[in-house]
Formats: structure tokens, C-alpha cells, sequence
């Protein structure tokens, strides 16, 4: 790859094969075009609707239930097969619904390319679409117009680009045309000599000759990185389909060990394969894809009140694993303005208030205002400033003591001025006084004190010593080491309209500005509660180390300079080495694009679950690779915005905090489901398998279980899903990815409760036999009894589940402590559930499709007897868990 940046102009032009007079001819152009193709971004194919339906059944759950679907089917069971296919249709339609304008980053790229530029053709300025530019083209640049390809200029007069959405800088970048750099490493934001697509110059003018087009500039490198597909499963999605998986293999071992029995008992074959199937479908919870759908869907509602939008529902849970927040500091951790925080006049350093205005000043500070506010070509008004960011701060600063640019400039009429220069670092103004004329002069301290004679001092001009020399620079050293960025300013009394070269000669020095890009008020408080939780704030930048660093340790992310690492010293490092030190930085300053990928990686390569923040073109290959990427929706380019997985639409750090927490109680609550729908089905797994085993009557029927998991399982498993927050779920550390369903004694507990639901059925069915003389072991039961016997077992089975569920709600805390109505939801699924089993029980076409029938009022006295008692012994087990009484 050639590295135009180290080539002086010429040598690029001849490289190029242009003359930068006359510019390409017209035939040379097209030939061209025809060569390297339009200079406009490519993307992948968008994907259709349809792909996107069969990309959500890429699942080994989904295979399992499309297994069942065809067995169903075989065996006439359409009802079951209708049934088990819709709740496959819902969890595909909830995925596509909320995945359909995810990928929109290289849409966002192509609109952000400039749609017209200058270029000298044929020896003649012509106006062309930015996407007929091809390499070898001489670009005109003027302040206002972006940059339309990546160019070596070949001329600069004061130009100044904002490279902020490619940098991450906050303030335009001086361009030199005459610069060459040797270091191949040369960060993006030193490449004085180039200007890069999608940039806009702010200041001044120059020509560039275009050395890369399309995919080959610095913003098609970062649309490569976004086209390459990283669709990375989330810690969630991992563990549905490990867990799909093991009941999988769960239902056919248990198929199979249904037929060795069979055969081992000379049972009739066929009616053993329908046992199969329903102890395969007592094996699965067929609602727990949806139901997961449901409650993270249910979550991104819940998540958008709070500012946060997710675009993928697997975004929500993966949050709850964050433990650690790359985070870019211009406009995310800082508000993306200069500001001046203090100014020194000789020996007198005064801090400036953040907010409010009439604020008194000496004479010397307001002479010192004075001449910043006049030097100064930017404009502010009712919130709103043009021009250079550092000027806009300057006129902030007047506005702040009353002395207003509109009225200086009414009063001070400017007649002359000798404009900003990138070698003198100076700019001078002529402007008229009540009984003469005063040039002010603003630019680098060291310079100032150059061209100066004289210091005012109280109110007087005295002679500048070189010991006043010494008490200016060294204060200007303490702000710098503070990372502000220091800025002196001067005057002259004259009593004739001067020429500009005469301008800055034997000056008045009167003191400088310490201005800063300042933190966000709010952030300090999240990163302090981010900590807490176990996460760990890193802040990645295109800015300079020293302004990074002391905006780190304002905001408690860093400690010391130590954490910190640039760019530069990064591409030092193999990619092995880096991802061993990742753990000890905690600002990496002066990055490119490529190496935030490489951050991201390196953290992820340590076990990390990274969640990156952004809102620049910049930042979307590292939001794209992150586990979870942040964007901000105010300041937020549409490239990061498409990139990302969620965005924030306050643009605030605090709200990455909380959607944390959000995700952290999202994730708890879906395991709650999932150990609550797993305790149910092992209930009638064993129920079933019993019975085969120890040669009794089959207690349910396949219709039977499949309605319990389809409808009565499935109203408590949402009302889980949504169950309120634990209150101390932000005093606790990031879960660990690998961590299974089953940690913290989950499993135990979803055994416990299989095996009384389990016992209790069988206990209900055992109590239906005896009610007419039979027992489990008799020969030739009459179908009535049966009927009764599995009526009693279907909705004992039922009753236990409801019951059981608020035992679910915590681990250790007893139902009564979290409050027994906190969860109304719950309490409305319980009650609806018991009304569903009544009506299908009661209402004579349901009663005669799952063969059951009515229940006298003292069937249903027992009935909640036993149902409650899967409750009252999980809530016996977490007392002795706490070591405490009931509560």
C-alpha cells in the first residue's frame, strides 16, 4: 500500500501522472473511472424478509420442534402439529420484526459522501458528482465543502478540516501541504498533508490531488470492516442452544430407552411409540422459544422509556454480562465543545464559571476578553456558535463577563486583520478605538511573547522582563500539564491604520486562556455506580494522550498516565502481547478506526464482555465488533447509529448504567422462566417415565401435556419474564458468560421441584384409581376410571405448576419478603391458568378432546392441597438456605 503521506507533492503527482495545472483530461478521466469504478461505498445485499424469517429458525430448539411437528403429524395428532408450529412462526415473526433495520451502516456511509466537488479538468474549474472523481483528480477545497476521497494535498493556505466523526479530535486539524511524513506509523490525526472523504474543511483553502477512491480511502477501510459478517452469538443465544441441544439429545435417549423397555416387557409396540412421543414432548418446553422472544421484547419496551433503543433482542441480555464500557471521549464522555475554564493575567489565575453571565472582571481580564472576543472571526448567538470551535469558546467567555461580540464589534469597528497562519500560529486584527486604532493578537504563548515588548500589568504597561517571561510559560506549563489548551493574547496602541506584516511587532502581552473539551456533569456518577457493579470504564480517543489522560482521572476512570497507551505503541505490540497488558490500560489515545477493532478484540480474547460507545464514523467497526455497540442518537453519526445494537437517545452515559441494570434483572428473569418451564417438564417427564417403568397406566396423554406446556406453563413463564427488578442486582459483579442456567444451586432447585410435581401427579392419579378400588398395578381399568384418574393427575399437574412458580420469583428470598402481590402479573397468570383448566375440564367439546371431565368441589379441595405443597417445601428449603425464620 503506498503511503501518500511520505511523499512531498511532486512526487505524488508524478506518481499519479497529473499535472496539478491543467488537471486530468476529460479522456483520461473516463478511462479512469472506467478503471477503478465510481467513487461510492459498496455494500453486501440487503437481506430480504424472507431470509431474515429463516435465519430466526436456526436453532436447535426450532430442530427439535419441527422434529416434532413431523412426528406429531405421522401419527395424526394435527391439532399438536398446528400447535407446535405456530409457536415456531411467533418466535421467527418477533425476531424479524425487531432485526428488519439493523444492518443500515453502509447505507449511512454512502449518504454521507458529499454529493458535489471542484475539480480542475482540461486546465478548468468544473463542478462533477463527488462519485465521478477517480485518483489522479485535482480537488479544489473551500471552507463549508467536504472532502469528496482521500487526498495528498499539493497546496494549504490556512486550512483547517474537522476531523472529529474520523479522529475522534474535537477541534479541526490544521493542514500543511508542504509536510511530508517519514514514520509509516503516523496516527491519522498527524497526517498534516492529507485530507480523507467524508471530512469537512472549516478554514481556509488548498488543492489536494485524490490518491484513493471508494473502498480504497480511510472511510471505505471502515466499510470493509462493516460488511464483514460478525454475527457472534450472545452469551444467551449460547446457552438456548446448548441447553435445545441437550434436550434433544434428552428426547430421542429417552425415545430410545421407552423402546428397550417396551420390548423388554413385550409391550405393544405402537402404543409405546405414543408414549414416546409423549414423554419426548413432556421432555421439551415447546413455549420456551417464544416465551424468551416475549420477555426480551417485552424488555426493549421497557428499555426505550429509559432512553435506550435495542435493535436486537439477544442486545438486551448480553448488556447484563458488560464488564467493560469502551467508551470514546469526544461528545460520549465530554460535551464536544471548547470551553474556557480559567485565564492568568501576570500572577493572577482565576477560574472561569461554568454556567451563567455578568459575571465583574479587573481591568486587565477585561482587556484581556476584549482582545480574545475581537480577534476572533466566530459568531454566538441563542445557543448556537459558527465557526472554529476554539473561537466559539472565546466568544462564550465574553458573553460570560458582558462583553458581548456584537457590541465590541459595533463599538470597535474592525479595519484590518492579518489572518491565521500555521507557521507564525498568529492572528491579528486592526480594530478602531475612541481616539486611535488597537491591534489585537491571539495565538500560541510562545509566539506572543516573541513579538512582545511590553505586559499590562494593574491596569499600566510596564516593560516585559524575562522574568515575567518565565511566571507567563510557567503557568501556561501548569494548564497544559492539566491538558488545556493554552492560548495568549496580546495588543498595540497605534495611531494610524497599519499594514498586516506591521502588526505583530513590539506588543503588549496581557495573558492567555486555558480552554478544554470538559467531561460531561452527569458521567462522574455513572462511572463511580459502573464501578460498583463490577464494570470497568475504559476510555478509547483520537486525541492527545495528556488531554486524554487528565479527562480520565477528572472522571475516575484512570488513576495515573501509566494506563494510558497510544496508537503508536499498540502497533508495537503483537497482537498476543496486547491482549495480555489489555487488563492494565485503561485510555488508549491517538487510535485509528483499526486499532478500537483491536482493542475490542483484545479485551473480548481475555473472556470480556465488551460494550463499546460512539457516535462517530469512527466508531462503528469497534460498535460493530463489540458485544454490545453503544450510540449516541443526538450527536450520533447514521453510520454509528446502523452499526450499533442499541443507541441512546439523550446521548447520555448514565443511561448505558442503567440499561446495564436493565439487562442484568432481563437476563435473571429469563432464567427464572427457563428453570421454572425445566422443573415442569422434568415434573412429567418423571411422571410419565415412572409409569412405564414400573408397568402402570400412562397418568397424561400427549394432548395433555401439550396444552400444560403450551398454555398453563407458559402465562407464569412470562409473568416471570417481567417480574420487577432486584433492587441490589447493581451491588453484584458481571456474570460470567460462561456461566451456566443451572449455577447458584439453580439446578438443584429445578430437580426438587420436578421431583414433587412428579410424585404429586402420580399421587393424584394413584388417588383417582383408588377412589373407584383400583390401584396402579391393576389389570383391565374401565376408561371412565382412567378418564377420572388422569383428570385428577392433569390438573394436580397444572395446580402444582401455578403454586410453584411464586417460589420461583427468588433464590433465597422468601415470597412473603419480596411482597406476594409485587408481581400482579403473576398473580393474574396463576388465576387465568386455573380458569383455563376449569373450562377445559367443564366445557364438554374441550373435555372430549383431552379426555378428561368435571371435578366435584371436594376433587378440587384435594386438588389445591397437593398443588400447594411444591410451594410451602421450596419456601421451607430457602429458610434454611438463609438461616433465618420465615418471614
Amino acid at each position: 500500500m503506498i503511503m501518500w503521506f511520505s511523499k512531498s507533492q511532486q512526487e505524488a503527482l508524478k506518481e499519479l501522472n497529473v499535472d496539478p495545472v491543467a488537471g486530468l483530461s476529460g479522456e483520461e478521466a473516463k478511462a479512469r473511472l472506467e478503471k477503478y469504478g465510481e467513487n461510492k461505498l459498496k455494500g453486501k445485499p440487503k437481506k430480504s424478509l424472507i431470509s431474515l424469517f429463516f435465519s430466526q429458525l436456526k436453532d436447535m430448539l426450532i430442530y427439535v420442534l419441527l422434529g416434532a411437528v413431523v412426528i406429531t403429524i405421522a401419527i395424526g395428532e394435527y391439532v399438536d402439529a398446528v400447535i407446535i408450529l405456530l409457536v415456531i412462526i411467533l418466535n421467527a415473526v418477533i425476531g424479524v420484526v425487531q432485526e428488519y433495520k439493523a444492518e443500515k451502516a453502509i447505507e449511512a456511509l454512502q449518504k454521507m459522501t458529499a454529493p458535489k466537488s471542484l475539480v480542475r479538468r482540461d486546465g478548468e474549474i468544473e463542478e462533477i458528482s463527488s462519485e465521478q472523481i477517480v485518483p489522479g483528480d485535482i480537488v479544489i477545497i473551500d471552507a463549508g465543502r467536504y472532502i469528496p476521497a482521500d487526498l495528498r494535498l499539493i497546496q494549504s493556505v490556512n486550512l483547517q478540516i474537522e476531523e472529529s466523526a474520523l479522529t475522534g479530535e474535537s477541534v479541526p486539524t490544521s493542514k500543511d501541504a508542504n509536510d511530508v511524513h517519514t514514520d509509516p506509523k503516523t496516527p491519522i490525526g498527524d497526517k498534516s498533508n492529507m485530507a480523507f472523504m467524508s471530512t469537512l474543511a472549516t478554514y481556509g483553502r488548498g488543492e489536494g490531488v485524490v490518491v484513493g477512491t471508494a473502498m480504497e480511502t480511510e472511510i471505505g477501510k471502515i466499510a470493509k470492516i462493516l460488511d464483514e459478517d460478525n454475527d457472534e452469538m450472545t452469551p444467551l443465544q449460547r446457552r438456548l442452544d446448548e441447553l435445545g441441544r441437550i434436550l434433544g439429545f434428552i428426547a430421542i435417549g429417552i425415545c430410545a430407552l421407552i423402546f428397550a423397555i417396551a420390548l423388554f416387557q413385550k409391550r405393544d409396540l405402537f402404543e409405546m411409540f405414543l408414549t414416546a412421543i409423549s414423554l419426548a414432548v413432556a421432555a421439551i418446553p415447546e413455549g420456551l422459544a417464544a416465551i424468551v422472544a416475549i420477555v426480551l421484547a417485552l424488555g426493549v419496551t421497557r428499555m426505550s422509556k429509559i432512553n435506550a433503543i435495542v435493535k436486537k433482542l439477544p442486545a438486551v441480555e448480553t448488556l447484563g454480562s458488560v464488564n467493560i464500557i469502551c467508551s470514546d471521549k469526544t461528545g460520549t464522555l465530554t460535551q464536544n465543545k471548547m470551553t474556557v475554564v480559567k485565564y492568568y493575567t501576570l500572577n493572577n489565575l482565576k477560574h472561569v464559571p461554568a454556567a451563567g453571565t455578568g459575571f465583574e472582571a479587573s481591568k486587565d481580564e477585561a482587556e484581556l476578553i476584549k482582545s480574545f472576543v475581537l480577534c476572533s472571526d466566530a459568531t454566538y448567538e441563542n445557543g448556537q456558535g459558527t465557526g472554529d470551535p476554539t473561537e466559539i469558546a472565546l466568544v462564550v467567555l465574553g458573553d460570560k463577563y458582558d462583553l458581548s461580540k456584537k457590541d465590541l464589534n459595533s463599538r470597535h469597528k474592525r479595519l484590518g486583520e492579518n489572518p491565521f497562519d500555521s507557521d507564525r500560529k498568529l492572528m491579528s486584527t486592526l480594530n478602531a478605538e475612541e481616539d486611535g486604532y488597537r491591534v489585537h493578537t491571539k495565538g500560541a504563548l510562545d509566539n506572543i511573547l516573541k513579538i512582545s515588548a511590553n505586559a499590562l500589568v494593574d491596569g499600566k504597561v510596564v516593560p516585559l522582563t524575562e522574568e515575567m517571561k518565565s511566571s507567563y510559560l510557567k503557568a501556561a506549563e501548569e494548564m497544559s500539564d492539566d491538558a488545556l489548551r493554552v492560548l495568549g493574547a496580546a495588543f498595540k496602541d497605534t495611531d494610524r491604520i497599519i499594514a498586516p506584516e506591521e502588526m505583530e511587532k513590539d506588543l503588549t502581552v496581557i495573558g492567555f486562556v486555558g480552554m478544554i473539551d470538559p467531561p460531561r456533569m452527569e458521567v462522574k456518577d455513572s462511572i463511580k455506580d459502573a464501578k460498583q457493579a463490577g464494570i470497568t470504564p475504559v476510555m478509547i480517543t483520537g486525541d492527545h494522550r495528556n488531554t486524554a489522560v487528565a479527562i480520565a482521572k477528572e472522571l475516575g476512570i484512570a488513576d495515573s498516565i501509566d494506563q494510558s497507551l497510544t496508537g503508536a505503541e499498540i502497533d508495537e505490540l503483537s497482537d498476543e502481547e496486547f491482549s495480555k497488558k489489555i487488563n492494565d490500560y485503561r485510555v488508549f489515545a491517538r487510535v485509528s478506526p483499526e486499532h478500537k477493532v483491536k482493542i475490542v478484540k483484545a479485551y473480548k480474547s481475555q473472556g470480556n464482555i465488551v460494550s463499546m460507545t460512539g457516535d462517530g464514523v469512527n466508531d462503528a467497526p469497534s460498535l460493530k465488533y463489540a458485544d454490545i455497540g453503544v450510540a449516541m442518537g443526538i450527536t450520533g453519526t447514521d453510520v454509528s447509529k446502523g452499526a450499533s445494537d442499541m443507541i441512546l437517545t439523550d446521548d447520555n452515559f448514565t443511561t448505558i448504567v442503567h440499561a446495564i441494570e436493565e439487562g442484568r434483572n432481563i437476563y435473571n428473569n429469563i432464567k427464572k422462566s427457563v428453570i421454572f418451564l425445566l422443573s415442569c417438564n422434568l415434573g412429567e417427564v418423571i411422571t410419565v417415565f415412572a409409569s412405564i417403568l414400573f408397568f402402570w397406566p400412562v397418568p397424561l396423554l400427549p394432548t395433555q401435556i401439550l396444552w400444560i406446556n403450551l398454555i398453563t406453563d407458559s402465562l407464569p413463564a412470562i409473568a416471570l419474564g417481567i417480574d420487577p427488578g432486584d433492587k441490589d442486582v447493581m451491588k453484584k459483579k458481571p456474570r460470567n458468560p460462561k456461566e451456566s442456567f443451572f449455577a447458584y444451586g439453580a439446578g438443584v432447585r429445578a430437580v426438587i421441584g420436578g421431583v414433587l410435581i412428579g410424585i404429586l401427579t402420580l399421587a393424584a392419579f394413584y388417588f383417582g384409581l383408588t377412589e373407584y378400588g383400583y390401584s396402579l398395578g391393576s389389570k383391565n381399568i374401565p376408561e371412565e376410571v382412567l378418564t377420572y384418574a388422569r383428570t385428577m393427575s392433569f390438573v394436580v399437574l397444572a395446580g402444582t405448576q401455578l403454586f410453584y412458580s411464586l417460589s420461583m420469583r427468588n433464590s433465597t428470598k422468601s415470597i412473603l419478603r419480596i411482597g406476594l402481590f409485587s408481581n400482579m402479573y403473576l398473580i393474574g397468570a396463576i388465576i387465568v391458568g386455573f380458569i383455563l383448566q376449569f373450562g377445559v375440564i367443564s366445557i364438554p367439546f374441550l373435555a372430549n378432546a383431552f379426555s378428561v371431565h368435571n371435578l366435584s368441589l371436594r376433587d378440587w379441595g384435594l386438588v389445591i392441597l397437593f398443588a400447594l405443597v411444591p410451594l410451602i417445601v421450596n419456601e421451607i428449603i430457602k429458610m434454611f438456605m438463609r438461616g433465618d425464620k420465615m418471614e
